[in-house]
C-alpha cells in the first residue's frame, strides 16, 4: 500500500490494563538484542519522528529462577533508563510458584510497569523438556503460570500479558485455548507470533491465525508477530487481521527507526526515515556508544555491536573488507576509523536495504518429552522435567 494513500489514524493507542500505548507497536523481546541500550536507541527515533507517541519496547526475556536467585546478569537486565516509561519487562518461568516469587520481585520492589509472559521459545533444548512453545499443550500447567503472575502482580496494578505461537506444529495448535484461558485468568492482552515452533523463524508468517485469535479473544487487546518489516507490513497486517496492535521483532534489527515509520503509518502520516550512509553509520556508532554504557565496559560493548554491523550496513555500499573489520571491531576508536572509510552521500538503497533481517532457518521437527502429545495433562515425570526447562532457556 503506498504511503501517500495514508491519510487518517489506522489503529487508536493501545490500552493494556492501565497503560495507554499511545503507537499501537510493542517491540519484540530479543535474546541479546533488545537491550537497555537498543531500547534507548528505538526511543530516540519514535521521539524524533514527531509523532509524540510512544510505542512499548520489551526487556530481553528474563528467566524466572534467575531472578528469583537474584543472579547479577538478571539483575542487570531487568534495569531501565531513567526516562524510560512504561518499563516493561518479559518473564519467562515455567513452575507457577516461582514465576509467582519473580513477578512478586519486580512489582513489589517498583522494578516493572509491565510483564510480558513468554510462551513461545522455539529451541529445541527447551522444547526438549516442555518449555517455551511446547508448554501451552498443557493447558493446566498453562492456566497456571499466567494466573500465578495475574494474581502477583493486580495487587501493584501491573498488567500481565502472554505471547506465544500457533502451536507445536500444525497438527498441534494451541493459540486459540491458551488466547482464551490467558483473558479468563486476568491477562491484559495476547500476542501471537504467526507461527508454529517446528517453523521457528522459516516460512511465512500465518496472519490469518492473528485474526481467528481475535475473533476468539474479545475483551483484551490481540497483537499479531511476524513478517513486519516495513510500516506498511505493519498497517496490512492491522487491515487483514482486524488486531489491536502489532509487535516487531527482526524486522527492526540495523533499523531502529522503523519506530518513527510504524509511528507515523499508525497515525496516517505518509512520511518515513530514508537515512543515508552518513546517517546510519551515526546511528550505529551512537548504538555502540550505549552498548559500552550498558556494559560499562567498551570491549563488552564493542563486541556486541559487531552483530549489528550487517543489519545496518544491509543494501549499502561497503566493501567485504571493510565489513570485516567493521565486524571485528574493539574499541570506539577503532569504530570511528573505520566508519571515517563509508561514503557518508550514499543515499538510502530502497529495496537492497529492505526486507528480511535476522535469523530465519529451515523447519524442523520438535523434540518433546516422552508422551508429551499423548494428553493434555502434566504426568510427574513430565512435571520433573519441565522444571528444568528454565535453565536451558532462550529467545523467544
Amino acid at each position: 500500500m503506498p504511503a501517500s494513500t495514508l491519510t487518517a489514524a489506522v489503529l487508536p493507542p493501545l490500552q493494556i490494563g492501565r497503560l495507554t500505548i499511545e503507537s499501537p507497536v510493542v517491540l519484540a523481546p530479543m535474546a541479546g538484542i533488545t537491550n537497555r541500550a537498543f531500547r534507548r536507541l528505538c526511543r530516540d527515533y519514535a521521539s524524533a519522528g514527531g509523532t509524540g507517541a510512544s510505542a512499548l519496547y520489551v526487556s530481553e526475556m528474563i528467566t524466572a529462577r534467575a531472578l528469583v536467585e537474584r543472579n547479577a546478569l538478571t539483575m542487570r537486565l531487568i534495569e531501565h533508563d531513567p526516562g524510560e516509561s512504561p518499563r516493561s519487562t518479559q518473564l519467562y518461568g515455567v513452575d507457577p510458584v516461582t514465576t509467582a516469587a519473580a513477578v512478586r520481585i519486580l512489582v513489589a520492589e517498583d522494578r516493572a510497569d509491565h510483564i510480558d509472559l513468554n510462551f513461545g521459545c522455539p529451541v529445541p533444548k527447551v522444547t526438549r523438556k516442555g518449555g517455551g512453545g511446547a508448554l501451552p499443550w498443557k493447558r493446566d500447567l498453562f492456566r497456571s503460570i499466567v494466573a500465578a503472575a495475574v494474581r502477583e502482580a493486580a495487587p501493584y496494578d501491573v498488567p500481565v500479558t502472554v505471547k506465544m505461537r500457533m502451536g507445536i506444529d500444525a497438527e498441534h495448535l494451541t493459540y486459540l485455548d491458551a488466547g482464551r484461558i490467558a483473558e479468563g485468568v486476568g491477562a491484559a492482552g495476547v500476542a501471537l507470533h504467526a507461527r508454529t515452533v517446528s517453523q521457528a523463524y522459516s516460512g511465512d508468517a500465518h496472519w490469518s491465525a492473528i485474526a481467528r485469535l481475535k475473533e476468539a479473544v474479545r475483551t483484551i487487546p490481540v497483537l499479531g508477530n511476524g513478517d513486519i518489516w516495513s510500516a506498511e507490513d505493519a498497517v496490512q497486517m492491522a487491515r487483514e487481521t482486524g488486531c489491536d496492535g502489532v509487535v516487531v521483532g527482526r524486522g527492526c534489527l540495523g533499523r531502529p527507526w522503523l519506530f518513527a515509520d510504524l509511528a507515523a503509518a499508525f497515525a496516517g502520516r505518509p512520511e518515513r526515515v530514508t537515512p543515508d550512509l552518513g546517517e546510519v553509520a551515526a546511528t550505529l556508532r551512537r548504538h555502540a556508544a550505549y552498548l559500552v554504557d550498558f556494559y560499562a565496559d567498551e570491549l563488552k560493548g564493542c563486541r556486541d555491536i559487531r552483530k549489528h554491523i550487517a543489519w545496518y550496513l544491509k543494501g549499502f555500499p561497503a566493501g567485504s573488507n571493510l565489513r570485516h573489520h567493521l565486524a571485528t571491531v574493539d574499541s570506539l576508536a577503532a569504530l570511528d576509523e573505520l566508519i571515517a572509510e563509508l561514503d557518508p552521500a550514499a543515499p538510502w538503497p530502497g529495496a537492497p536495504a529492505e526486507g528480511q533481517r535476522g535469523r530465519a532457518g529451515h523447519p524442523r521437527h520438535v523434540v518433546l518429552p516422552e508422551g508429551w502429545l499423548d494428553s493434555p495433562e502434566l504426568t510427574p515425570a513430565q512435571a520433573a522435567l519441565v522444571a528444568q526447562a528454565e535453565d536451558d532457556s532462550s529467545g523467544g
